[in-house]
């Protein structure tokens, strides 16, 4: 592994894990810390072999849509260098449409996004020191904040929104399973926001 850059020690990386609605955005803008959006990564709609759902059309709730191993590189590079270029991704038009920089100076980076869960172990074979958060709210909550926003930003056809926010919900308590299983701890809001406060005076 290439050495941290002026003996500066690595970044922690606070990885945000949640249901679609749940918050994780929300969170990741109250906390001050610098902000990666792990739903950057997602592949081009273009790309072909992406997984389809039952209704024929691409299913992004699988990870086979997301570039896990850009994602991991971006969180390596954050926590010992300090910035990444990264993909801007619009949802809307299931394309990456730019790339940007991401400057961590603070004493860690949220991550935040669906797969979050997801590359935590990524993290740990890298050493690159995490935190794993997941944001507790109900999943009629959730689902009621999915279907406003997605409403709002013009993402997808109300009639998928709809269909995909109750499969969603269906599939949360199983979701919360998984990502406490792979090592995330369930937090409410202000658990969560207590937890990223102390990271900022962690070095």
């Amino acid at each position: 592994m290439t050495p941290y850059n002026c003996g500066v020690p690595p970044r922690t990386i606070a990885l945000i894990a949640g249901a679609s609605g749940s918050g994780k955005s929300r969170l990741a803008r109250l906390s001050g810390l610098p902000c990666l959006r792990l739903d950057d990564f997602y592949r081009d709609g273009t790309t072909p072999g992406l997984p389809e759902g039952s209704q024929g059309t691409i299913d992004w709730d699988d990870i086979a849509t997301w570039d896990a191993a850009a994602a991991a590189d971006a969180l390596a590079r954050l926590s010992r260098d300090g910035t990444a270029l990264v993909p801007t991704y619009d949802i809307g038009a299931n394309a990456v449409v730019g790339s940007h920089l991401v400057t961590a100076d603070a004493p860690a980076v949220v991550a935040e996004g669906i797969f979050a869960t997801d590359i935590l172990a990524a993290c740990h074979a890298s050493q690159v020191p995490a935190i794993a958060i997941w944001l507790d709210r109900g999943r009629w909550v959730t689902w009621w904040r999915r279907l406003n926003r997605d409403i709002r930003e013009h993402r997808k056809p109300l009639r998928v929104l709809w269909r995909r926010g109750h499969a969603l919900r269906r599939a949360e308590p199983a979701l919360r399973q998984s990502a406490i299983a792979a090592g995330f701890t369930p937090m409410s809001m202000r658990q969560a926001r207590t937890a990223l406060e102390a990271q900022k005076s962690a070095l």
